[in-house]
């Protein structure tokens, strides 16, 4: 009886030892196939196999076969092919809001989806010990929660919390009700855009969250609400740090053409202001995260508008030179 259920089997046994040990550098050979049924308790004739995998190649997979002293048959094309998975790995270890654990877990998982050869070539690029990494391991079910909350129209309830000298969690205050917006991914971190009744749109770090639980009453809707656009929203808050939005012009040195386009999206206009500078506007959140970022161009950027920016860039430098005095 095992052995019949064995031969059942026989075409997903094909079909994993194919995704899982072959690919263009490593082809397998009949009597390698064979083999493996055998291992696993199928006995298989040559004809038999040369049908399965006509069968398999039938239902779509890339099946290719290399004659010569080494060839053999060989899976050509995956769902995702090497590249991709080492752009989603990189992704993955450097992603700050994910724990160490969970980063080693999902690479492990993306290293499934290619031969066991091309694996060991993933792995030899992963770095993740000694990074930067979120310390709350709950973020997976946060997300999930989140986005099922707003799948159901449902403000949330829970903890905010930050870490303290002490190595440990202390909340802020009591449980905080929101209307969850969107999710965003910014600076390396995942953050919840929602309506409180107490702050209107603000943001939250979703490691920093605990206790998300739906509270059953509709999701506030409103003017401010309604006008919100996740990729618009990410472009003029800086690290999704809030200040109050106000139409900026900016004198910028020809070399930062680049740095602009790239932070401020390709449909952004320069006007040219002489041979070496261009001009600049657009609706930033002046907070003290965009001034930081302003700083670290120097001279080569200057806020020519409106005056009271420029004046609380200023002062805010001043208090930071001041320390060294």
């Amino acid at each position: 009886m095992a052995r019949t259920e064995n031969q059942k089997q026989k075409l997903l046994l094909l079909r994993d030892y194919l995704e899982q040990n072959t690919d263009a550098e490593h082809p397998a050979s009949m009597a390698a196939i064979l083999e493996h049924l055998s291992r696993n308790g199928v006995q298989a004739e040559r004809k038999s196999v040369y049908s399965d995998l006509q069968a398999l190649q039938d239902y779509g997979m890339d099946i290719l076969y290399s004659g010569g002293k080494n060839g053999g048959y060989w899976l050509a094309s995956r769902q995702f092919e090497l590249p991709e998975l080492t752009l989603l790995v990189d992704a993955v270890q450097s992603s700050r809001f994910l724990t160490e654990k969970k980063s080693l877990e999902l690479i492990r998982k993306l290293e499934t989806l290619t031969s066991r050869h091309e694996a060991v070539s993933l792995r030899r690029q992963v770095v993740v010990s000694g990074r930067v990494k979120t310390m709350n391991e709950s973020i997976y079910y946060n997300v999930d929660r989140i986005h099922a909350a707003i799948a159901c129209n449902s403000q949330i309830s829970f903890r905010y919390f930050d870490w303290g000298v002490d190595n440990k969690r202390h909340d802020r205050g009591k449980t905080r009700t929101a209307s969850p917006c969107f999710l965003c991914w910014d600076n390396e971190n995942y953050y919840l855009v929602a309506y409180t009744r107490e702050h209107g749109i603000t943001h939250f770090r979703v490691d920093k969250m605990s206790g998300i639980s739906q509270t059953g009453e509709a999701r506030v809707v409103n003017d401010e609400t309604k006008k919100l656009d996740p990729a618009d929203y990410s472009k003029h808050v800086f690290n999704m740090y809030r200040g109050s939005r106000t139409t900026v012009k900016l004198r910028c040195d020809n070399a930062l053409a680049g740095v602009i386009l790239d932070r401020f999206g390709r449909d952004v206009m320069l006007v040219p202001d002489g041979d070496s500078h261009f001009l600049f506007t657009c609706e930033i959140c002046l907070s003290p995260v965009f001034y930081g970022w302003l700083a670290g161009f120097g001279a080569r950027i200057k806020i020519v508008y409106p005056t009271a920016a420029a004046e609380e860039f200023q002062a805010l430098c001043k208090q930071a030179l001041a320390q060294y005095e």
